[in-house]
């Protein structure tokens, strides 16, 4: 096969981390799926932040702090219209888990006060909708909003490769349906879902769509509005972007009803020793100090991508991904879980390994400098259901290269005869 030393979107020279060598061997980053990254850009916008402009936003009345309070409100919104929504429809959270709890705990609170409306009222008997692919983050809050509600937790079922159909969506989805959560990409099989027929068939049964883009905003074109779903979470260290910080969109008539999961200082507009007031959203979701230097090194990656091409960063990862699937699928002992050869999907394979449990697999490619997930990816129902307790993911971003994947898939090609499983 002809090697490539270079990502076809040009994008690996902005990658200072990719420049090293690992275990004397070029480092092959394949763990994007996991965290990304950081271009320079990302790096010397937040350094430049911290080196002048740093201060407590929205608190005080100094020039210094108008400039940090306006490099984070660009921030939102630079973010927001990479995502497809307005600007007072984002939120900052710590994370995506964050996002994902801050609407299940919003719900929670909103069926202890009973002071909600009819589209965020959740009770006894209600139904909340989950695949059964779902990373712990998409599954665990729903867990507990119908612990504390009383509603039912029903589950659309994966076949015997991870995936699910609309079809199986519509033998789950009914009348008492009120919540449907779903990620757009799976992070354990790579299946895209039919993200705007799957939200249109919730919303004619009344229920709300929370949609998990962690594994599609870097990746593929994302727009919320025109997806049509209620809510959506991000995450910034997916997209080549800092730790600690998150965003969730919600629509805004939804986002201005919902109660928030926290309270506490930035949120209020009047505060008695008995009762405050709240702002509007966002901000009086936003307790507490905020992640301001990361808010600008989130909005420095929204705009990398964007300089880059969207859609030639999903062009790029897709050539990769059917190199990924088509190296993999050639490979005996191999089992790939996910979408098969020929079928549209993102560029990650989580495959199992007879014979070989998914760490010794890691460490294996460890030494030959090639980065993998190994484990249960956040995913153990999904591993169980398909009888696996773990696998061995590579996952790609815009810096990957060609080279890489087929050093993946041959090393791969070695690790059965190397722990003597192939006999």
């Amino acid at each position: 096969m002809a090697r490539s030393a270079e990502s076809t979107t040009g994008a690996r020279a902005d990658f200072p981390f990719l420049d090293q060598d690992l275990n004397g061997h070029p480092l092959a980053y394949l763990d994007s799926g996991a965290t990304s990254q950081r271009p320079r850009a990302v790096l010397d916008a937040e350094r430049s932040f911290l080196e002048h402009d740093n201060a407590a936003v929205h608190r005080g009345a100094s020039s210094l702090v108008g400039r940090s309070t306006d490099a984070f409100e660009n921030a939102r919104l630079t973010v927001s219209s990479f995502v497809g929504a307005r600007e007072n429809e984002l939120v900052w959270t710590s994370n995506a888990t964050d996002a994902l709890n801050l609407v299940a705990t919003g719900l929670t609170n909103g069926f202890l006060d009973g002071d909600v409306p009819d589209a965020l009222r959740i009770g006894a008997g209600d139904e909340i909708v989950v695949t059964e692919a779902e990373h712990h983050a998409n599954l665990l809050p729903w867990q507990h909003l119908a612990r504390r509600t009383g509603a039912i937790l029903r589950f659309i079922p994966v076949r015997d490769d991870g995936t699910w159909t609309l079809d199986d969506a519509r033998a789950v989805i009914g009348e008492h349906t009120r919540i449907v959560a779903f990620a757009h990409v799976s992070n354990v099989t790579g299946m895209i879902a039919p993200v705007a027929e799957l939200t249109a068939l919730a919303h004619e049964h009344g229920a709300l769509v929370v949609l998990d883009a962690c594994q599609s905003a870097p990746h593929l074109p994302l727009d919320v509005r025109s997806l049509d779903v209620d809510f959506a979470a991000v995450s910034a260290h997916k997209m080549y972007g800092p730790t600690g910080i998150g965003a969730l969109y919600g629509r805004g008539e939804l986002l201005d009803a919902l109660p928030p999961a926290r309270s506490g200082g930035s949120t209020i507009t009047r505060v008695t020793m008995e009762s405050a007031e709240l702002l509007p959203s966002p901000q009086r979701f936003e307790a507490g100090t905020q992640p301001v230097s990361q808010a600008v090194g989130f909005a420095a990656a929204a705009d990398y991508l964007t300089s880059l091409g969207r859609d030639e960063v999903a062009s790029h990862e897709h050539r990769l991904g059917e190199a990924l699937v088509a190296g993999v699928s050639s490979l005996p002992g191999i089992r790939l879980v996910g979408p098969p050869e020929g079928v549209d999907r993102a560029a990650l394979v989580s495959v199992a390994v007879d014979g070989v449990h998914s760490h010794d697999v890691g460490q294996f490619l460890d030494d030959r400098g090639i980065v993998v997930r190994v484990g249960h990816h956040c995913a153990q129902p999904l591993h169980r259901r398909l009888g696996l307790t773990a696998t061995t993911r590579a996952s790609v971003g815009v810096y990957s290269t060609l080279d890489e994947v087929e050093r993946f898939v041959d090393a791969l090609g070695d690790v059965r005869a190397y722990f003597g499983a192939d006999r």
